[in-house]
């Protein structure tokens, strides 16, 4: 693959899918309780991708590999999913939901240096520090100190923390065992290991009732294609190429591109602020992705370079 599409073009497209899952929450969640509505996502998911193994005769990784897939669906996408669902369908502002989460890049890095061994630069730090503020520039213009409506229950907060340690746990896990098997296989595995979290869920605490209006039709199969397919394959991908330090940093650009959108599609104000904080969450994860390349050797005369 060209260097300029493995470097930026894959990472720009996996953002900008990944921000239109908040989108399609907030358009899905009226008419389904969080697990119900996330069992039935993966379970269209989970028949589509069942048709693109048979069809690319896709590599079945072995029992121990799929276990340690098992696990990481469970974290990645049951957890983060499930706790961000819930969190937002308590009542907690999808802002503060992304804020909380947006802790994720710092507690990877923790988690990548203390589990995979991984350095992580005094570059890198500074550039996960940016990537924070920029990200709390964005949602201060949004919400301010008017926190009226904001509900900031404990249970709402649970859930939020819930999905901050499931993505970040997540992540880790995958890059140190799941990094070998093949992406659409693999994604199946994590993908069912999470629609029986859900199931679990959507049976033990929810009605199940399910109102299917147009709306949720067309959140669902944006949240089934764009979303559960296409930003997860990517996610997986950049995972295997890229450091968990590295890849868990792109998820400080997810909302400010959300905030863009919102104001694209929904009016919602975004000035000056949110655009500074924007751009001080580019230059963070630039900082964090991108390499000092060495010096080129000195040829020594009469020798090798």
């Amino acid at each position: 693959m060209h260097p300029v599409v493995s470097s930026y073009l894959i990472p720009a497209l996996f953002v900008w899918l990944w921000s239109t899952g908040f989108i399609g929450a907030n358009y899905g969640l009226p008419y389904a309780e969080p697990f119900t509505l996330l069992l039935i996502r993966m379970l269209i998911t989970l028949g589509l991708l069942a048709m693109l193994v048979r069809l690319l005769n896709a590599r079945w990784p072995g029992w121990r590999a799929a276990g340690h897939l098992a696990v990481t669906g469970v974290l990645v996408h049951g957890c983060y999913l499930g706790g961000v669902f819930y969190a937002i369908y308590t009542g907690m502002a999808s802002g503060i939901v992304s804020l909380i989460v947006g802790l994720q890049p710092l507690v990877t890095a923790a988690v990548a240096v203390m589990v995979l061994r991984e350095r992580v630069t005094f570059r890198q730090w500074i550039g996960l520090a940016l990537g924070l503020f920029g990200v709390a520039l964005v949602l201060f213009e949004k919400y301010g100190t008017d926190y009226t409506g904001v509900d900031l229950s404990l249970w709402a907060i649970v859930w939020a923390v819930f999905a901050l340690v499931g993505i970040s746990v997540g992540t880790v896990y995958q890059k140190r065992f799941g990094t070998g098997a093949d992406l659409v296989t693999g994604t199946f595995i994590q993908y069912a290991a999470a629609a029986t979290f859900f199931a679990i869920g959507a049976f033990a605490l929810e009605t199940r009732e399910v109102e299917w209006s147009l709306q949720l039709k067309l959140s669902m199969a944006w949240l089934v294609l764009g979303v559960s397919i296409g930003a997860i394959l990517l996610l997986m991908w950049l995972i295997r190429r890229g450091a968990a330090s590295q890849v868990a940093s792109l998820f400080y650009l997810v909302p400010p591109v959300t905030a863009f959108e919102a104001y694209l599609l929904f009016g919602e104000q975004l000035g000056g602020l949110a655009m500074a904080g924007g751009l001080v969450a580019i230059v963070g994860v630039a900082l964090v992705v991108t390499q000092n390349r060495p010096a080129p050797k000195t040829p020594v005369a009469g020798g090798k370079p």
